[in-house]
């Protein structure tokens, strides 16, 4: 089984998709192993976007994710990762497959409404600071 690190993102929250969100992933028979509601402090944000620290759009990216309260999950299932990454579909919503999440919710390339992970190493990575009581991943 694999584990993956999902985040419905402050603007997914806001418009009240959390349920249409968690849908996709379970019609796919992902279990969610974790799941809770937080604002992410700067640092959490910080520590989670710390690939991209140094770009012009990193800024953006922690107040954007630090705005309001986020729900983070742990989903797991056979081929995980790419079956969120896929649900979630393009970055841009333009070029977003209609049918995918951002295809059908996203308003934009950084208000995506959704994160996943990109590969085992990262879900590992980003479960342990999300979800830090998950020492045993």
């Amino acid at each position: 089984m694999e584990r993956t690190l999902v985040l419905i993102k402050p603007d997914g929250v806001k418009r009240k998709l959390i349920g249409e969100i968690v849908g996709f992933y379970e019609r796919k028979n992902l279990n969610i192993i974790a799941l809770k509601m937080l604002k992410a402090s700067k640092k959490l944000a910080e520590d989670h976007y710390s690939q991209h620290r140094g770009k012009e759009y990193f800024n953006e990216l922690i107040e954007y994710i630090t705005e309001s309260r986020l729900c983070a999950m742990i989903l797991e299932g056979t081929d995980a990762i790419a079956i969120v990454r896929n649900i979630h579909g393009n970055k841009d919503p333009k070029i977003a497959a209609m049918g995918t999440i951002r295809g059908i919710y996203a308003d934009g390339t950084t208000r995506n409404l959704v994160h996943a992970s990109d590969n085992s190493e990262n879900a590992k990575r980003e479960i342990g600071i999300w979800f830090p009581e998950f020492e045993n991943y």
